[in-house]
């Protein structure tokens, strides 16, 4: 599996959620999922995580791992570790946008989500 976007770079103005992503090569597995925002209005915030499933269509409440709230432009980083998960053999990103303040209602990010997994060698190498 080379590195998936989970979300190809995109504007998004209200909630949604991206494609699923088959990652059944690498199931169970460790992998660093990368978050970019490169486009931002002042005021609003970002919720996004990262659920599994196991056929691709059915997601559950519970996701297998969420980022922090966002505010600002940057690059973010998390490792999402699939060893208690391994029924799951599908990804996919969800998001839900908030505005408040004056101007504009409607949120505006520009953003993108990749995952890839991470390599043994690179496991022992940090050890």
């Amino acid at each position: 599996m080379l590195p998936n976007f989970l979300l190809p770079e995109q504007e998004i103005r209200q909630n949604g959620a991206g494609p699923a992503v088959d990652i059944q090569d690498a199931a169970g597995g460790l992998f660093t999922v990368t978050l970019g925002i490169h486009r931002i209005l002042e005021q609003e915030s970002l919720d996004l995580c990262i659920k599994g499933s196991s056929d691709g269509d059915t997601w559950g409440d519970k996701p297998v791992a969420a980022f922090p709230q966002k505010f600002y432009c940057g690059v973010y980083s998390l490792v999402l570790d699939l060893s208690e998960c391994p029924d799951v053999r599908y990804l996919r990103a969800e998001w839900k946008v908030n505005r408040w303040g004056r101007g504009e209602p409607t949120p505006l990010f520009g953003i993108y989500v990749f995952a890839e997994p991470v390599k043994d060698a690179m496991l022992k190498a940090a050890v």
